[in-house]
């Protein structure tokens, strides 16, 4: 049950404490509330000073900016008067070089012109020289011709006189060592003498053809050597090639001259194998091997060209 005593009983003892504690709260606030009013212009004071240290550092800080903003200046305006410096100097060097290169130039054509004026009047000389002598030549040669014709007019009139050689007398020199065989009037086509004659031209032909072949025989007997550098080599054995070749042909004109000997013995030398015509002198003297007349001989060559055909005993 409520006793409404016991509860003011209790309330009334528990009240001095609450009092008591109060108190102390108030005093402690009050203790702090002083503290707090002693320690607000230290405060305020450092605050301050803060600030002054700040200002001092922002203006020590754009101070130094402004100072290192002046040295890149002048640093900018020391590097952009030495690069002036250095391009003046260079403008200078290259004029002065253009100039010595204008002077060296000038003097080289001045040099040049003076050689060639000297070349010019060193040839003007020697033409005039030259035409000097040349003059006083054709006077020397005109006062010797004068004097030759008044002392000797019959001989120069026969000199005149001569007769010029006409095509047919082309084939006078000798061949092998013997000279053309000239006909006689009314003499029969292959006569004795006429085969003997062409006899005679081959068996000279065939003796210079095997001395030829044992000269070359004896050359390469005595000249074949081991050369040790191989250039040396090469240009042995492309002469003897070529000397090996040469044989050759000869070899098979050594075959026709035997045939053509044979033909003499025979009697059939100097007719056409195959129309039976006469072939003539003037052809037997500049080939004898020749076993053809002119026309069957063009009309062989004209089949070789169309048909390839080319055998060497129609040759």
């Amino acid at each position: 049950m409520y006793n409404p005593r016991l509860f003011s009983i209790r309330q009334e003892s528990k009240m001095p404490a609450k009092k008591a504690a109060s108190k102390k709260r108030k005093k402690a606030s009050a203790t702090r509330r002083k503290v707090a009013a002693k320690k607000k212009p230290a405060r305020k004071k450092a605050a301050s000073k803060r600030k002054v240290t700040r200002k001092k550092a922002v203006t020590k800080k754009r101070a130094s900016k402004k100072t290192t903003t002046k040295k890149k200046a002048a640093r900018k305006k020391a590097a952009k008067k030495k690069v002036t410096k250095k391009k003046v100097s260079k403008k200078k060097a290259s004029t002065k070089k253009a100039s010595k290169k204008k002077a060296s130039k000038k003097k080289a054509s001045k040099k040049k012109v003076a050689k060639k004026k000297v070349a010019k009047k060193k040839a003007s000389k020697k033409k005039v020289a030259k035409k000097k002598v040349a003059k006083k030549k054709a006077a020397k040669k005109k006062v010797s011709k004068k004097a030759v014709s008044k002392k000797q007019p019959a001989a120069r009139k026969k000199k005149a006189a001569r007769p010029r050689r006409s095509r047919s007398d082309v084939l006078t020199a000798p061949i092998h060592g013997i000279s053309p065989y000239q006909p006689k009037r009314g003499e029969d086509y292959m006569s004795e003498e006429q085969l003997e004659h062409f006899r005679e031209i081959l068996n000279a032909w065939k003796r210079e053809l095997m001395y030829e072949v044992d000269r070359t025989v004896h050359h390469m007997q005595d000249e074949a050597a081991n050369f040790p550098d191989p250039n040396d080599r090469a240009t042995q054995e492309s002469e003897f090639g070529l000397e090996l070749r040469t044989r050759d042909r000869e070899r098979k004109l050594l075959r026709k001259i035997d045939s053509a000997l044979a033909r003499i013995d025979d009697g059939s030398y100097g007719y056409c194998d195959e129309t039976g015509e006469e072939i003539g002198l003037k052809r037997l003297e500049a080939r004898p091997v020749a076993t053809l007349c002119l026309e069957a001989q063009e009309r062989r060559e004209l089949a070789e060209r169309q048909f390839r055909d080319r055998d060497d005993r129609y040759r």
